[in-house]
């Protein structure tokens, strides 16, 4: 059950749960503004919490709706698709075959049956991000391993709405958003080490941004480039 609460012009949806801990998150595309707390917590120091937060809140709120989004995917020729941060134009091929990929020079050949619909193109589209991404996380995860003195049992890719990844400490996993391959390499080992380091430390406190000072000196470029560049157009609903 979903309770709201209103900080001046700010709606929170505070929602209850068997947890240790309370959580804030702020979604796109608007900002929208969740809590999640523990079963025993009162919603006045539910409320209190959130006050104490609000500048976050606001600022969180301001990058989300000031960040670029692609427009919507018509998977028409010399439409802009990204690889690792490049541009590639998209040429349409029809044929009587299995789907493909194939990046060659600057352009995106996407060969398809006649009469493929734009759902069906963007499926293969995906898949085929998806594997680029594990290609991809494999090698930085076994480099990453011994260097921060973890393992990584598993690991995900998968489309998220909200995140660019997420970890966790019980299972030794992490899970990666499949629009990390659209993004910059260094971007994506940003967010490969910032799970890993999850897998030391649960919350974003003190230590776990000493860890990744000492594991990774620029994350915090790495971080503002990540939230710079135009993020997929999505129809959002919550």
């Amino acid at each position: 059950m979903v309770t709201q609460i209103n900080l001046g012009e700010i709606t929170v949806d505070v929602v209850k749960k068997d947890i240790k801990n309370i959580h804030l998150s702020v979604y796109p595309p608007a900002g929208k503004v969740r809590i999640s707390a523990p079963l025993r917590m009162d919603l006045d120091t539910i409320r209190i919490f959130a006050i104490t937060k609000l500048s976050w809140i606001k600022s969180q709120q301001k990058k989300l709706r000031e960040q670029q989004r692609e427009t919507p995917r018509e998977y028409l020729d010399r439409e802009s698709h990204y690889v690792w941060g490049k541009r590639y134009l998209l040429k349409v091929l029809e044929k009587d075959a299995a789907p493909v990929v194939e990046l060659k020079h600057n352009r995106m050949i996407l060969q398809l049956r006649p009469k493929t619909s734009d759902e069906r193109k963007q499926e293969v589209l995906d898949a085929w991000y998806r594997e680029k991404l594990k290609e991809a996380v494999l090698p930085l995860v076994a480099k990453w391993e011994p260097l921060m003195g973890v393992k990584v049992e598993r690991f995900f890719v998968q489309r998220m709405k909200t995140k660019w990844g997420s970890c966790s400490k019980i299972s030794k996993s992490i899970r990666l958003n499949t629009e990390l391959t659209k993004k910059p390499l260094e971007c994506l080992e940003y967010i490969v080490v910032h799970e890993m380091v999850h897998l030391l430390e649960r919350t974003h406190n003190a230590r776990f941004i000493t860890l990744m000072d000492q594991f990774m000196p620029k994350w915090r470029f790495y971080k503002d480039e990540l939230n710079r560049l135009p993020v997929r157009h999505e129809d959002w609903a919550y």
